[in-house]
């Protein structure tokens, strides 16, 4: 197979773009000068695409690529790929669901804890010397707070069953009502807010889930609420998290993804109530291999004519 064009839109993993340069033509994309040029030139010969949660393959892309045969995202989220252009020219699309399910949820579970227990906070207390003139203030306990959920999926579902382990009473927001779950369900998302004390965004980012935590939600929650986010930036209307918080309308937030990453407000950077992490939500050795043998595990089996390993499209 290493006759086939394989374009890597942008830095993911190491291991993953060595193992796509042994098997494939690897062509990267994000070290092209002259990126359009080059996708002229190239067009031809180019018959897959690997990309993730910050590049993958828009209608302009696809467009210019007459050859394109399938999108193997080094990702579970897809908003980067236009998968209606996609299922019009009948190119596939995979994705890296269920390895990466237990590293969100648990750092989930972490953003909870680091930020009612003000654990980033306390590590700052000890290492500044302030130890030595009296204790760390109090916090709030997680134990028994009442979690509720935007997106009931894999993850959601991973999140709520260690939120359990916690004695934390579950609710949820999804399109639909689950069967098979005691979790409570509501309608709506203002509904949820209001009735829970940790509000998690877990669901995929769609043009419906946009900004789907607005001002009405943050307030719903409330200045005791706390607002994890280990789905997409872009569900958050980041603005008015900043103000929510700045303004003492909203108690916490730990926050994984932001709008225009890598770009964070800086008005974030000096409250004492927020997390702030890189988007790591897979970020381990483990689970990055495991995503990186999917993508390779795909593109092996549509050149191979075989059945896809975790077909989207």
């Amino acid at each position: 197979m290493d006759a086939i064009g394989v374009l890597m839109m942008c830095p993911m993993n190491n291991y993953l773009e060595q193992e796509l340069d042994k098997r494939f033509k690897l062509f990267r994309y994000w070290t092209q000068p002259r990126q359009r040029d080059f996708l002229s030139q190239q067009a031809e010969s180019i018959r897959a695409v690997v990309g993730n949660a910050f590049a993958g393959a828009d209608a302009e892309l696809i467009d210019v690529l007459p050859k394109l045969e399938i999108v193997s995202s080094f990702s579970v989220g897809l908003d980067k790929v236009d998968l209606i252009k996609c299922k019009e020219k009948g190119i596939r699309v995979t994705n890296t669901p269920d390895v990466l399910t237990d590293d969100v949820a648990d750092l989930a579970i972490g953003l909870m804890l680091a930020v009612l227990r003000r654990i980033c906070e306390c590590d700052k207390f000890v290492r500044r010397g302030q130890w030595s003139s009296g204790d760390f203030k109090l916090t709030t306990r997680f134990s028994g707070k009442r979690v509720g959920i935007i997106g009931l999926g894999r993850i959601g579902l991973a999140v709520a069953q260690r939120a359990v382990a916690f004695d934390c009473p579950i609710s949820y927001f999804s399109r639909s009502e689950k069967p098979n779950t005691n979790f409570k369900y509501y309608g709506t998302v203002v509904e949820l807010a209001s009735n829970c004390d940790i509000l998690v965004v877990a669901c995929a980012l769609t043009p419906e889930t946009r900004h789907i935590v607005n001002r009405e939600v943050i307030n719903a929650l409330g200045p005791n609420g706390v607002l994890i986010n280990i789905g997409r930036g872009p569900h958050v209307d980041e603005p008015e998290l900043v103000s929510a918080l700045a303004e003492g309308r909203l108690g916490g937030a730990g926050i994984d993804v932001f709008e225009k990453e890598p770009e964070v407000p800086e008005q974030l950077f000096g409250l004492e109530n927020v997390v702030l992490l890189p988007h790591v939500g897979s970020g381990t050795v483990e689970t990055r291999k495991a995503m990186a043998d999917l993508v390779l595990g795909n593109l092996e089996a549509h050149f191979a004519s075989k059945p896809l390993l975790t077909p989207v499209v």
